[in-house]
Order: C-alpha cells, then structure tokens, then sequence
C-alpha cells in the first residue's frame, strides 16, 4: 500500500535550516521512503510525542512524524537534529510545538 505524504510548513522551514545541502537532501529521500510501509519504519514515541514516530536518517537527524491509516496518510511534522539535553534538539523543538499547537495536521 502506498501512503500519501503531507509535510507541515514547520517541517519544511526546520529541513531548510540544516545547515549541510547534503544532509538536507538524505531527509527529503529518507522522508519520501515514508510512502511505503510508514508502520514498519521508525520507531514509536512515548510520553508527549506517543502518538508519533521517529526514525534516524544521516546519522543524529531525525524525522518525526504521524500515520493517518484512515486516509492512508503519513503527517511528517518536525525534522532536525538529535542533540540531547540541547536547546536544539529536534525531540524538545517538537514538544514545544505540540504544546504550542503549531504541529497542525489533520485527520
């Protein structure tokens, strides 16, 4: 089964700041994998984030992101770097936009 991407603003903006073309252009492919088997890929999310998953790409990046079986639609919401304990890391950057409802998608 083929899954239909939808990639957020915040997800775009987030991928434009890598600051490696390289690095940007292994997140586009890897998050394209996502039309196939999105359930079989990445792992999933607790707490804050239990209704998303995540999966690594070009080593600390990660792709976080949402499957809508319904519609057959995977939500691909935040992308960045995985720096624990870091103001920058792409765990924190999508809780605090879960908190502030800027990770808008729809079902």
């Amino acid at each position: 089964m083929t899954y239909r991407l939808e990639i957020t603003d915040v997800c775009l903006s987030l991928i434009k700041k890598i600051p490696d073309k390289r690095i940007q252009s292994v997140v586009i492919e890897r998050i394209e994998a996502l039309k196939t088997d999105p359930e079989k890929q990445g792992k999933i999310l607790v707490q804050k984030l239990a209704d998303f998953r995540s999966i690594h790409v070009a080593g600390r990046y990660r792709v976080i992101y949402r499957i809508d079986e319904a519609s057959s639609t995977v939500w691909v919401l935040a992308a960045g770097i995985r720096k624990e304990g870091d103001q920058k890391d792409i765990y924190r950057i999508a809780k605090k936009l879960l908190k502030l409802g800027l990770l808008n998608y729809e079902t």
